[in-house]
């Protein structure tokens, strides 16, 4: 097998995934539990059952004192669930840094006790093996593991990393390995699926937040398990989420073979409440599909790598919309006016992308909205933006998509941008005139303007940012802030103060998204769960 370009998409099609040997999702959801005491263990035991945890992972070397026979003992005649039990030490990434045989004693007895797994490294993992021959009960299986901290290595290596796990006496095979983009992950699916077509359980994960897909698709691909946590934060390995994100934000029990994969590209994106909306949406109608965060840092080596048809579509953010453009097969003919894609869907019989913007209808229809509703003009004909002067603050791809439906619609567009340069090319491309930003806050030229942010200005965790200076909002009718985490930011805070109408983000956010989940799907937007969803949040 290649160590080089390797996409996903040969793997799947040769394996067949979805019509061939994996029949069902019977991925497990194991629950970390890590804890100063055993009584603390316990108490977490019972979370994770209440939370929906299939078993439970006790972490001993987390416990500031340990009794071996007496503290097995009770955690494992407490357990409500099944316990697989690992002592990590330091020199692969755990805690515990005492004497070798004392730790391996320890993971024996808990076998003897009743435990249902133990997870042993790989480096110790024969000598141990051959010390339990002969004695394992009949429910019982090793894990033998393997944790890169560095990198994730080629399909090749991983290839011949089984086999070693394998030949130590593993029953069940686990490699971590650390995502240096979010491209490695392709090679761990690609090990999950030849595993599971030999027949060998697996566990295949990638640490990090560039990892955090394999966490949630070795469901579709076969893993043999997942660690979902009790709380956020407190994890066992980088990139774990939540075992209540895991059931409930991406419906794991859900995904399965024939499950489809769409997704939100952006760099930052994990503050993205797509998945949120659109898994929810999934849920109502009954659409085999999932939507994940991928955090890229390359757009057209993402989309290479991840080319099957089962990867079906894509929503786009900052800083992709642009790059997009030229990723795409076909474009369509208004995204590709205004330069920039939020929504790239996959064909099914050939493969081939499609691009769309879907910005600017989601935008402009929520600031008309608003025009409307704070004049009570909702019947009047024409759009409320016709003859206004239209800021928009930035010159990214969400900035080329309102300016282009503000000029549109009768609009008299203005581009402000930290580069004076490129905000002075967006508005020669849709015919309007530039400032640069820092001029913005002595821009008057009329009362009852509107302005549109569309930076980062202002997003989480930067929340006490602005673009614009308080004072100079007095000017503006309406104020529209692209941001919508947090979905009242500072500038609409003081946009309202002003006296100005204010249009969150949220606003534009549903509004882009019915027609990305229509493209995704083929099926009417829900737009009722939409609202529904986004007013939780």
């Amino acid at each position: 097998m290649e160590s080089g370009n390797v996409t996903l998409a040969s793997s799947a099609d040769h394996l067949q995934i979805g019509s061939g040997g994996i029949r069902k999702n019977s991925t497990l959801i194991c629950v970390p539990i890590m804890a100063d005491s055993v009584g603390e263990m316990v108490i977490d035991m019972g979370k994770a059952k209440a939370s929906g945890g299939d078993l439970v992972e006790i972490r001993l070397d987390s416990l500031k004192s340990f009794n071996p026979y007496e503290d097995l003992q009770t955690v494992i005649k407490e357990s409500p669930l099944p316990t697989l039990f690992t002592y990590r030490p330091k020199w692969e990434g755990g805690q515990y840094d005492g004497d070798e045989n004392e730790r391996l004693d320890a993971l024996r007895l808990a076998m003897e006790l009743g435990a249902d797994y133990v997870d042993v490294e790989l480096q110790v993992a024969r000598t141990f093996s051959d010390s339990i021959r002969g004695k394992k009960p009949e429910k019982f299986k090793l894990i033998v593991s393997s944790h890169n901290y560095q990198n994730t290595p080629s399909v090749e290596d991983l290839g011949n990393l089984v086999a070693r796990i394998q030949a130590a006496g593993a029953d069940i095979v686990k490699i971590a390995t650390t995502a240096v983009d979010i491209c490695d992950v392709a090679r761990i699916f690609q090990i999950t699926v030849h595993s599971q077509v030999r027949c060998v359980p697996i566990i295949g994960l990638v640490m990090g937040e560039r990892g955090l897909i394999s966490r949630i698709l070795c469901a579709k691909f076969g893993g043999y398990l997942t660690f979902g946590t009790l709380e956020s934060g407190i994890v066992s390995a980088p990139g774990q989420p939540t075992i209540k994100d895991l059931l409930n934000l991406y419906n794991l029990r859900e995904i399965g073979p024939d499950t489809k994969v769409f997704g939100i590209i952006g760099k930052p994106v994990g503050h993205s409440k797509s998945p949120l909306l659109y898994n929810e949406a999934f849920k109502s109608v009954g659409f085999n599909g999932v939507f994940v965060h991928l955090l890229v840092d390359d757009l057209e080596h993402f989309l290479r790598t991840y080319s099957s048809t089962d990867f079906a579509g894509f929503s786009c953010t900052i800083p992709h919309k642009e790059a997009a453009v030229k990723c795409c097969d076909e474009v369509d003919p208004v995204a590709k006016s205004i330069g920039a894609i939020n929504c790239i869907v996959r064909r099914e019989s050939d493969g081939k992308l499609f691009g769309y913007n879907t910005d600017y209808v989601g935008a402009i229809s929520a600031i008309e909205d608003g025009l409307r509703g704070s004049h009570n003009i909702s019947g009047a004909a024409g759009s409320p933006l016709s003859g206004k002067v239209f800021v928009v603050i930035g010159a990214g791809g969400a900035g080329k998509a309102l300016a282009y439906g503000a000029k549109e619609k009768g609009a008299k567009v203005v581009i402000a941008n930290r580069t004076y340069e490129r905000a002075r090319e967006l508005a020669d491309t849709v015919g309007g005139d530039a400032i640069s930003l820092a001029d913005l806050d002595n821009f008057h030229p009329e009362d009852g303007m509107i302005l549109a942010n569309t930076t980062s200005i202002g997003m989480q965790p930067k929340v006490d940012d602005t673009p614009v200076a308080k004072h100079a909002l007095r000017y503006y009718a309406l104020v529209f802030d692209a941001v919508y985490t947090p979905k009242v930011t500072r500038l609409l805070r003081e946009a309202k103060e002003s006296g100005a109408v204010t249009v969150s983000g949220v606003e534009m956010f549903i509004g882009q998204a019915y027609g990305q989940y229509e493209r995704f799907t083929g099926l009417p937007a829900p737009r009722e769960v939409f609202m529904k969803t986004m007013a939780k949040y």
